[in-house]
């Protein structure tokens, strides 16, 4: 079984910078609390093959991820993979960001769960959680990303 959510929000900043905050995946704990730490390899600028791996804490557990770009059509599209192994991943998520003529950027954030092996039980609970926070998660997108980058 594998599902999606996702939500959309307008962040008051131009899409160009939009994008490359929400493309430099180091910024992710400032929005995602279950995000405990994270780094890119290579360390240099975000580019299709791009490794972002993290320690998350999810119902109480502590796992390990990798997710891999796939691709990066700046500045409206981004696209990953979890090439980890857990019980639930993250099959394809990505970023589709526009730009609105008042300077603002409609961002869209989505994530489709997969489950593996006994995952396969818990990936409609996962989905059930992820959909029901994706408002609050676009909030908190907007909120970081607006406090993280400067004013136009």
């Amino acid at each position: 079984m594998s599902g999606q959510f996702e939500a959309t929000v307008v962040i008051d900043r131009p899409v160009d910078a939009v994008f490359a905050y929400l493309s430099d995946g180091r910024h992710d704990p400032e929005f995602s609390p279950r995000v405990l730490e994270i780094t890119r390899d290579p360390a240099t600028a975000t580019a299709v093959g791009t490794v972002f791996r993290s320690t998350v804490k999810d119902a109480g557990m502590k796992t390990s991820r990798e997710i891999r770009i796939t691709a990066l059509d700046a500045p409206t599209k981004l696209r990953w993979t979890e090439v980890s192994k857990n019980s639930v991943t993250s099959r394809e998520g990505g970023y589709d960001l526009e730009a609105l003529p008042d300077g603002t950027t409609r961002v869209r954030i989505f994530n489709e769960l997969e489950g593996h092996g006994v995952g396969k039980l818990l990936v409609g609970l996962a989905l059930s959680a992820a959909r029901k926070d994706a408002g609050a998660f676009g909030a908190r997108i907007k909120a970081a990303a607006e406090a993280g980058i400067a004013p136009a």
